[in-house]
């Protein structure tokens, strides 16, 4: 399964992910160090283009739900842009049409990338990230609850143990 990749670019408070090939946890890095960014950053919307993205996981999901409730919370719109029928069936699948707007048409984004998928997380992070994507996917849609409450359970069990390791 070839690994997806994710760009970013920002410019006048709107911020744009390209995400091309399969979008997993593996390629979470860029997309966390935003959120982290998002915490201080001027936000007026977020565009995600995933014309060339060829499949989600429910963490990469999970993550689209944490930008977007960070979105929400400033009054910024984060809108999907050319996501292939699949990739709308799983989305829309998880609850998440609540907090994105589904649009088709061609994505104007600003001209710095300024991250891509070449960063790596310590499996601390990667838990850490897995975690939180899940519990959000989980708050978007209380049927959520019962798809990832063991996943959240296990991973949580994985952190505590990496925390006892430290």
């Amino acid at each position: 399964m070839k690994i997806g990749t994710v760009s970013i670019s920002r410019s006048a408070g709107e911020h744009y992910l390209k995400v091309s090939g399969n979008a997993s946890f593996a390629c979470a890095a860029p997309v966390r160090d935003l959120l982290k960014a998002l915490e201080t950053e001027s936000l007026t919307k977020i565009v995600i283009d995933l014309e060339q993205c060829e499949w989600m996981d429910s963490t990469f999901m999970g993550l689209i739900a944490m930008l977007a409730l960070t979105g929400r919370k400033k009054n910024a719109p984060t809108e999907i842009f050319n996501a292939s029928e699949q990739n709308t069936k799983l989305l829309k699948g998880l609850g998440l049409q609540r907090v994105l707007e589904f649009k088709t048409g061609v994505v104007q984004p600003g001209h710095i990338v300024t991250a891509n998928s070449d960063a790596v997380l310590s499996r601390a992070e990667n838990a850490q990230t897995v975690l939180d994507a899940h519990k959000t996917l989980m708050e978007v849609d209380k049927e959520n609850v019962k798809r990832f409450e063991t996943v959240v359970k296990f991973v949580q069990k994985d952190i505590d143990q990496l925390k006892k390791e430290e």
